[in-house]
């Protein structure tokens, strides 16, 4: 049953804030990357409105601290962020009806807690759905602004013990338990971990990529079953 808020602005920014939470430690522990990559603060910090993608981030500089190649560490972020493929293909249906301008400025702001809002809270009439994605992403888009900020400050002097660079994986796992709402969903998920796991060894990440088309392969042909 599709939702519709009556003020789809409001309850877009609102649904952020709570799944933002588990996102602050992961924007200290880009803080700590940034330090130990030696880059200049304000330069690793202006990927943040450039890339905005907390994982593409990470990924980026810490292969540039362990003194991989430019070349080889782009590859390897954009690797990582290969699953929006998946994200592109399950929210094209719903892109299709919208303004050109919001299928750019929308495409910006579609990150992993964006789209689990999309899924969970499912809106149909264009304009509230327009509404609530760009007030979700956009809420999200202004704290990880000001927390990556806060993390190149203060991430370097934060305590080994206080075990930051858990934020990623608890981050990842749980959007993954909010969105997996279906069995087919749920099947893709358990696929593409398989298979990251099992391709762990394949240089430059690229068994993320593997499992990543893999899913999308497997979650476009539970889609055609389901419409036949």
């Amino acid at each position: 049953m599709n939702t519709f808020p009556s003020q789809p602005v409001l309850q877009g920014a609102l649904d952020a804030l709570p799944l933002f939470i588990p996102a602050l430690p992961f924007a200290f522990v880009f803080g700590v990357v940034v330090a130990e990559a030696g880059i200049p603060e304000l330069l690793g910090w202006s990927s943040s409105p450039i890339i905005f993608g907390g994982a593409i981030q990470v990924t980026l500089f810490t292969l540039i601290g362990e003194g991989a190649s430019v070349a080889a560490a782009v590859s390897a972020a954009l690797i990582v962020g290969a699953r929006h493929m998946l994200y592109s293909v399950t929210l094209a249906p719903r892109f299709q009806n919208q303004p050109t301008w919001f299928r750019w400025v929308g495409a910006y702001v579609l990150i992993d807690q964006v789209f689990v809002l999309s899924q969970i809270k499912p809106i149909d009439e264009p304009v509230a759905f327009r509404r609530y994605f760009l007030a979700a992403g956009f809420t999200f888009w202004a704290l990880w602004m000001i927390f990556t900020a806060l993390g190149v400050a203060l991430g370097p002097v934060i305590p080994t013990e206080w075990g930051v660079e858990f934020a990623a994986p608890v981050l990842f796992v749980s959007l993954m338990m909010a969105a997996s709402n279906r069995r087919d969903k749920l099947c893709s998920a358990a696929v593409a971990m398989g298979l990251t796991y099992f391709f762990a060894a394949l240089p430059s990440r690229a068994g993320i990529l593997v499992a990543v088309i893999f899913s999308v392969c497997l979650m476009l042909l539970f889609t055609r079953k389901q419409s036949i």
